[in-house]
């Protein structure tokens, strides 16, 4: 196309025969003006000056990278910072310096600085603390209860939450006093109905735990699950995400339920509250379906108080500053160097031994052992609790 023009062609005989516009080859004939065509940059060229208006240029880049090495060597002050380059830079005479958050750019982006980000690991899967129910062969119920309702003219009223952690199984038993025997029934009933999971998790409620003013104490929900072969898993103390799944689901039930209706009376708060559920279990049928199985509750089971407990409890906890732990209302040396660090206690009634397993949320498929010591229930020592019979069928 320039080379017809300068063969004596005109602007727009060219257009026409190369199928453009006059401008282009305009375009194109000024920019090989005065030069061969064999020395011509032929590339297109963005639009706009070579340096943009706002880029500092490459020479004052180099002078606040030399002055950062040199206030770091020999500062009085040891300071190298963006502030203290651009300090540096008024003093020995710029008028106009680029700005500290400049400067703070132009130390970042030619990797000039002392900090390191901070990484964002990948969340552990839900259950990561226990083995069985992280590689999704175990289903785990979490339970938790809410105080504090007050119905207007009416009574204080508690509620017992249930959320299964792999499916959306969820179960709500408002009340007006939650105690052990009630969470008992409500465990029960739950159970008969939708099946037994592998574990059971709650805090460390006395009504869960059972009493806390002494030492070796099972309390009787604790032997119920015992007897049902499941395992209870309790929480550490003041430690968030163990317990989010039912806590998440104890903000949705007040608000969807309590917060949403003026409820007359308790029984019309149960009223909605069973019809929370049930839509709630409608909408999760698929999940339930594809979660881990449960199995089915043992027929003509019947429980007695009296019997001695026998299966595995799991205490998740935190180390002390001397790497111990307490729990049943016992403290136990576990690491001298694993300190302020999570644990998985493991206490094996039957084997009368308590295992403790090193927990890390980076990286949760290393449980390594930890320490193993001896551990056994002590034997009843009077009449009076032998004599205990409370029955649940």
């Amino acid at each position: 196309m320039v080379a017809l023009v300068r063969g004596g062609a005109g602007l727009r005989a060219a257009a026409r025969k190369f199928g453009v516009s006059h401008n282009t080859v305009k375009f194109w004939v000024e920019r090989a003006r005065g030069r061969r065509l064999d020395r011509v940059d032929w590339s297109e060229r963005r639009r706009g000056p070579r340096m943009p208006a706002n880029k500092t240029p490459s020479q004052q880049e180099e002078l606040v990278l030399n002055l950062r090495r040199q206030l770091k060597q020999h500062s009085d002050l040891g300071e190298c910072g963006a502030q203290a380059i651009r300090d540096e830079l008024l003093a020995r005479g710029q008028d106009q310096p680029p700005s500290t958050r400049t400067i703070a750019r132009i130390l970042e982006r030619r990797g000039a600085v002392d900090h390191r980000y901070r990484v964002r690991r990948p969340p552990p899967p839900p259950g990561w603390y226990l083995p069985e129910v992280a590689a999704g062969r175990a289903e785990l119920d979490s339970f938790d209860i809410v105080e504090g309702l007050v119905i207007k003219g009416g009574p204080d009223v508690e509620v017992l939450n249930a959320k299964s952690l792999h499916g959306d199984l969820a179960a709500s038993w408002p009340c007006e006093k939650m105690v052990a025997k009630t969470v008992i029934s409500c465990l029960l009933q739950h159970w008969r109905q939708c099946g037994l999971p592998s574990y059971v998790q709650f805090d460390n409620d006395t009504r869960f735990q059972g009493p806390h003013n002494y030492p070796d104490t099972v309390g009787r929900v604790i032997r119920v699950c015992l007897s049902l072969a499941v395992v209870p898993v309790f929480a550490p103390p003041r430690e968030t995400g163990f317990q989010a799944a039912i806590e998440n689901f104890n903000g949705q039930w007040q608000q969807k339920v309590w917060r949403r209706f003026r409820h007359a009376s308790l029984a019309d708060l149960i009223l909605r509250s069973d019809k929370y559920i049930a839509a709630h279990r409608r909408r999760a049928t698929t999940r339930n379906a594809e979660a881990s199985i449960r199995e089915s509750f043992p027929e003509g089971w019947r429980f007695r108080l009296t019997q001695s407990p026998r299966g595995k409890i799991i205490f998740l906890r935190r180390t002390s500053e001397t790497g111990a732990v307490r729990l049943l209302g016992r403290d136990f040396m576990v690491d001298a160097v694993w300190l302020h660090r999570l644990v998985r206690a493991e206490v094996d009634l039957n084997a009368e031994t308590i295992r403790f397993y090193a927990l890390r949320r980076r990286d949760p498929s290393q449980q390594p052992l930890l320490k193993e010591v001896h551990y056994a229930l002590p034997k009843p020592i009077s009449k009076k609790w032998s004599a205990i019979a409370d029955t649940l069928s």
